[in-house]
C-alpha cells in the first residue's frame, strides 16, 4: 500500500516537471513585465530627448490659444461640463426640447465673452465681438442686441409683455400733449313753459362757429374723455334757444305735415365714432381656444364681430375622434404602433356653455355670455366686453340704411340702438304692438324711454301721434310738458293716472265704433278713406314706472293695462310700460303673455331675468345701455348697445315742436277722447253706495285715510281710493 502510494505521489510531479522543462524561455513569468519597462523606457528616453522642442511647441499653442479665446475659454469649458451634464441627466429627452434656452445661453455667454474683450481679456474672439479696438464704443450696441436676444429666446412672453407696456406708454405721452382744437359748447335749451306772442327781435348774423378737425384715431384702445362744460346762466339758455329756432325752425328746406314743420336730424349731435384695432381680438381668439382646447374641447374661432360695448366671438366646435391602436411589424422584425381615425362626432354644444366660468377666468372679464347657437349661424357666440365701452348716438342709429329703409313703411319706427356686431337694430311699434321695459335702477331704462320719444317726435307732427306721459317720479317725462303732441299734461298723480287709464279703456270702445261704422279693420283702413282731422292720430301711453301704478291699484290696474294690450292694437293704441322692480308682483303673467315684446336692462339676479324674459342672461349685462331685445317674433333675445340722447338734444327738440305752438294755434286735443280728470270723477263714474258710510266716518273722524276707509268698510283699495276723492272733491266744494 505505501509504495501504490508512492507512485500515484510520484507520477504527476515528474509529468508537471517534464511540462516545464518544455515551455523554456518562452513561458518566463516576468517577461511581460521586462517589456512593459522597456517601452516606458523607449518613450522617457525620446521625451527627454526631445523636451526643449515639447516644451516650446506647448509654450506656441498655449500663447495661441489665450491669444484666439482669452479668458473666454473659461465660459467654454464651463458649457462644455453643463452640456455634458444635462445629456447625461436627460439621456431619453432630446437636445431640441430646450433649443430656444440653449440658444439664449449661447447669447448670453457671448455678452459676457464681449465684457471681458473691454478688460482685455477676451482674445481675439472677444475683439471681434466688440469690434476693433477696444475703445470704440461700436460693440456696445451689438452686447444690447445680444442681450435683447438673449431674453427673447429665454423668456418670450415676458419680453413681448414688456414691449407692450412701453409702447402704451410712449402712446400715452403722446396722448397727454394733444394739439389744441376748436370746440362748440353745446349749451341745453330748457323747455318753455308758456309761449306768448312777442315782437320778434331784429336779425342777427349767427355766430360763426367751426367745425372741429377730427381726432386722431390709433389702432390701441383708448378712453377718451371729454372735460366738463361750464353750466350757462338763464340768459344764455335763452339766447342759445332762440339761435336754435332761428337756424332750424325758419328753413324753408324743413318737411312739413299738416301744416307742421318737422325737426331736422342736424338738431341731434353727432357722435365722434372710435374705431378700434383687431390685435386685442385676435390675441383673445387665441386665449379662447387654448383654454377650450386645455379642457379636451377642439374648437376655432371663426368670426370677430367687434360690436360698441362687447366683442363676438363666433366658435364653431370641432369634431371628438374615436382612435384605434394598431401594431405592426416592420422588415426588421420591430413592432410599430399606428393609431387609426375609427370615428368621428360633433363636440356638443353643451360642453362649451359649461365652461363659461373658466373662459372669464381664462380671458381675464368681468363676465361674459354664450349664445349658444347664434341664430341663423352655424356657431357659437361668446360675447366678450370690451376694454372701453363705447356710444351708441341716436342720430348715427337713425342715419343707417335700416333705419331709413323702414320710415316710408312705418310712422312708428324706432331706432333701438346696434348689436353685438355693429350692426344697426330698428323695430316697427305697430308690429310689437306694445313694449315692456325693465331693468335695475340706472341701468339705462329712462335714457330708453327719452330716445324712443325723440325718435318718434323727429318724424310725426301731433297730427300724425299723441301722447299720454304717466311719470310718477315728476323728473323723468316733465320735460317734454311743451310739446302739442301731448293729448293731457304729463301726468305725476297716481290717482290721476288711474282715472286717466279709465278715460283711455273708454276712447278704445269709441274708436272701435268708428272703425264698424266705416267698415274698417284696423287704423291703418280707417285712415285711408279720410283727410284732413277727420284721420285718427296713432295714441301711445309712456308709463315710467309701473310698480307705483301696481301699488296704488293692483288689480284695476293689471286689468286696464291687459284689456288694453289686447284690444289697442287695432285702434292705433300702443303702450310702452318702465320698470326697475321686474319681480312678480308688478310683472304678472297677464301682463307679460300681453307684451310679447320686451326689452331687458342689467339686473340684479337671474331670477329678475326669468321674470321679464323667461331666460338668464340679464343679469349678466354691463350696464349704461347694455340690454337684451327680445322682439316678438325671436326665439331668444338679442344683445344690443341702446341709443343714447342727451339732455341738451331732448330740450333742443322740446324747444322746436314748443316754438311751433301760438295763441291762436286751435286745441290739439284727440276728437271724441274724453281723459276725466281727478275733478271730474264724480261726475265721470257714479255716486258709491257706501259714500254715505263714509260721509258719516268722516264726520265722526276729522282726518281719514285710503287705508281707513279700507279697514272700516272692509272693500279694496281701488274702491276706496275712488270714495276717497269723492270726498275731497265734496270738501273743495
Amino acid at each position: 500500500m505505501a509504495k501504490r502510494k508512492a507512485k500515484a505521489t510520484n507520477k504527476p510531479r515528474g509529468k508537471a516537471t517534464g511540462r516545464k522543462s518544455e515551455g523554456g524561455l518562452f513561458h518566463f513569468p516576468g517577461w511581460r513585465v521586462a517589456w512593459r519597462i522597456t517601452v516606458i523606457a523607449i518613450i522617457v528616453g525620446l521625451l527627454a530627448w526631445q523636451w526643449p522642442n515639447i516644451t516650446s511647441w506647448a509654450a506656441s499653442i498655449r500663447d495661441e490659444t489665450l491669444r484666439l479665446f482669452g479668458w473666454g475659454l473659461l465660459l467654454l469649458i464651463i458649457a462644455l461640463v453643463s452640456l455634458s451634464v444635462a445629456l447625461w441627466l436627460r439621456k431619453s429627452t432630446p437636445l431640441t426640447v430646450r433649443f430656444r434656452q440653449w440658444w439664449g445661453g449661447i447669447a448670453f455667454t457671448m455678452v459676457i465673452w464681449g465684457i471681458m474683450a473691454y478688460f482685455g481679456l477676451g482674445g481675439s474672439i472677444g475683439q471681434y465681438l466688440i469690434g476693433f479696438p477696444e475703445s470704440s464704443f461700436i460693440g456696445i450696441p451689438r452686447i444690447i442686441g445680444l442681450i435683447l436676444a438673449g431674453i427673447t429666446l429665454v423668456a418670450p412672453g415676458v419680453f413681448a409683455r414688456a414691449g407692450r407696456k412701453a409702447s402704451s406708454w410712449l402712446h400715452s405721452q403722446f396722448q397727454r400733449r394733444p394739439t389744441p382744437q376748436p370746440t362748440i359748447q353745446q349749451i341745453p335749451i330748457p323747455p318753455p313753459i308758456t309761449i306768448t306772442p312777442a315782437p320778434q327781435p331784429e336779425p342777427t348774423p349767427p355766430p360763426t362757429t367751426t367745425t372741429p378737425l377730427p381726432l386722431p384715431v390709433s389702432t390701441e384702445r383708448q378712453t377718451i374723455t371729454t372735460p366738463p362744460a361750464p353750466t350757462p346762466t338763464q340768459e344764455e339758455l335763452r339766447q342759445v334757444a332762440q339761435e336754435v329756432w332761428r337756424k332750424y325752425g325758419e328753413s324753408p328746406s324743413l318737411v312739413t305735415d299738416n301744416g307742421w314743420r318737422l325737426p331736422p336730424i342736424d338738431i341731434l349731435d353727432r357722435a365722434q365714432e372710435i374705431e378700434f384695432g383687431q390685435a386685442d381680438n385676435i390675441q383673445r381668439a387665441r386665449l379662447i381656444e387654448e383654454a377650450l382646447a386645455s379642457y379636451g374641447v377642439e374648437a376655432k374661432v371663426v368670426q370677430i364681430n367687434a360690436g360698441p360695448t362687447v366683442t363676438q366671438f363666433g366658435v364653431e366646435p370641432g369634431w371628438d375622434r374615436k382612435m384605434k391602436e394598431i401594431r405592426e411589424r416592420d422588415k426588421d422584425g420591430n413592432i410599430t404602433i399606428r393609431l387609426e381615425e375609427v370615428a368621428k362626432t360633433r363636440v356638443k354644444v353643451d360642453r362649451i356653455t359649461s365652461l363659461a366660468n373658466d373662459l372669464t377666468l381664462a380671458l381675464a372679464a368681468p363676465s361674459i355670455r354664450i349664445e349658444a347657437p347664434v341664430p341663423g349661424k352655424p356657431v357659437v357666440g361668446i360675447e366678450v366686453p370690451n376694454t372701453t365701452l363705447g356710444m351708441v348716438n341716436l342720430r348715427g342709429v337713425i342715419e343707417t340704411s335700416a333705419f331709413q329703409k323702414l320710415v316710408p313703411k312705418s310712422r312708428l319706427a324706432l331706432a333701438l340702438g346696434k348689436g353685438a356686431g355693429g350692426e344697426a337694430v330698428v323695430a316697427d311699434l305697430t308690429r310689437m304692438p306694445h313694449l315692456l321695459i325693465a331693468g335695475a335702477t340706472g341701468s339705462g331704462k329712462t335714457v330708453c324711454l327719452n330716445s324712443t320719444i325723440c325718435c318718434l317726435l323727429l318724424h310725426n307732427s301731433p297730427n300724425s301721434v299723441r301722447f299720454i306721459m304717466v311719470d310718477p317720479k315728476r323728473v323723468e317725462l316733465t320735460p317734454f310738458n311743451s310739446i302739442p303732441h301731448l293729448a293731457v299734461p304729463v301726468i305725476v298723480d297716481t290717482n290721476k293716472a288711474l282715472v286717466t287709464l279709465r278715460g283711455l279703456n273708454q276712447e278704445i270702445d269709441k274708436r272701435y265704433q268708428k272703425l264698424a261704422a266705416s267698415g274698417a279693420r284696423n287704423i291703418e283702413t280707417y285712415n285711408r278713406s279720410k283727410a284732413g282731422d277727420e284721420k285718427l292720430p296713432y295714441l301711445i301711453l309712456v308709463i315710467d314706472e309701473l310698480a307705483d301704478l301696481m301699488m296704488a291699484g293692483f288689480d284695476e290696474v293689471e286689468h286696464i293695462l291687459c284689456r288694453l294690450a289686447q284690444l289697442a292694437r287695432a285702434t292705433g293704441i300702443h303702450l310702452i310700460v318702465a320698470t326697475q322692480r321686474p319681480s312678480v308682483d308688478v310683472v304678472t303673467g297677464l301682463i307679460k303673455a300681453n307684451f310679447p315684446t320686451r326689452i331687458s336692462f342689467a339686473v340684479t339676479s337671474q331670477v329678475d331675468s326669468r321674470t321679464i324674459l323667461d331666460i338668464g342672461g340679464a343679469e349678466k349685462l354691463l350696464g349704461r345701455g347694455d340690454m337684451l331685445y327680445m322682439p316678438t317674433e325671436a326665439a331668444k333675445p338679442k344683445r344690443l348697445q341702446g341709443s343714447y340722447v342727451s339732455d341738451a338734444e331732448t330740450e333742443r327738440l322740446v324747444y322746436f315742436w314748443g316754438s311751433q305752438v301760438k295763441e291762436e294755434t286751435p286745441s290739439l286735443r284727440i276728437e271724441g277722447l274724453t281723459l276725466p280728470s281727478a275733478t271730474g270723477a264724480r261726475g265721470a263714474f257714479p255716486q258709491d253706495p257706501l259714500l254715505d258710510t263714509a260721509r258719516q266716518l268722516l264726520s265722526e273722524h276729522k282726518h281719514i285715510s285710503t287705508s281707513f276707509l279700507q279697514r272700516k268698510l272692509r272693500i279694496g283699495y281701488p274702491r276706496a281710493a275712488r270714495i276717497m276723492e269723492q270726498l275731497e272733491e265734496e270738501r273743495e266744494e
